[in-house]
């Protein structure tokens, strides 16, 4: 029986989650139907992942509730993660994300 061998393979992909990865300052925008529960909905996905936000800002307009938050300390690639969960909540009808820190102004993520 051949004696076992430790592996030394380099990983064929980077480590997105990896914490030594450059941190962004990511800015939400978020449109959702203004619904009792909902603020309570999106800030729970930074809770679960122990995050607190610099800064959250919230109106009501009519039926639509205007969200924004700051986020500090993520990953480019998790800050599009929670994006992207954030869009799968029940009454969100779209997030904006942008990375506070870029020099240019546009949004990097399209309205989902």
């Amino acid at each position: 029986m051949p004696h076992l061998e430790a592996v030394n393979s380099t990983p064929t992909r980077a480590d997105v989650w990896n914490i030594n990865n450059a941190h962004c300052l990511a800015q939400y925008r978020i449109l959702a139907e203004a619904e009792p529960d909902l603020l309570v909905r999106v800030l729970s996905l930074f809770a679960l992942q122990c995050l607190t936000p610099e800064q959250v800002s919230v109106q009501r307009r009519d039926d639509l509730l205007s969200i924004d938050l700051i986020m500090s300390g993520l990953s480019w690639h998790r800050a599009q993660v929670i994006a992207e969960k954030l869009r799968n909540l029940i009454s969100v009808c779209s997030v904006n994300l942008h990375n506070a820190d870029a020099t240019w102004d546009a949004p990097a993520q399209a309205a989902g």
